[in-house]
């Protein structure tokens, strides 16, 4: 089991990357600098499953690592 969990550490994070580049924000750049476009918009399909996509392959990543960790 200690031989693989590397291995899964990597896949996961390739996939955590790639949905987080897959993800678009809909915000100009400014909004990186405190700009706000002022309103609040609510996420839908696509974009919403790639969110809870994010939170689940990161709350693997964390879970693999400590469990890497104990092992």
């Amino acid at each position: 089991m200690k031989e693989i969990l590397p291995f899964l550490q990597i896949i996961i994070s390739v996939l955590l990357v790639t949905v987080i580049l897959l993800q678009q924000g809909g915000a100009a750049m400014g909004s990186a600098f405190g700009q706000g476009e002022g309103f609040h918009t609510e996420k839908r399909g696509a974009e919403k499953y790639l969110f809870h996509a994010t939170i689940g392959l990161a709350t693997a990543f964390v879970g693999l690592a400590v469990l890497n960790l104990f092992l």
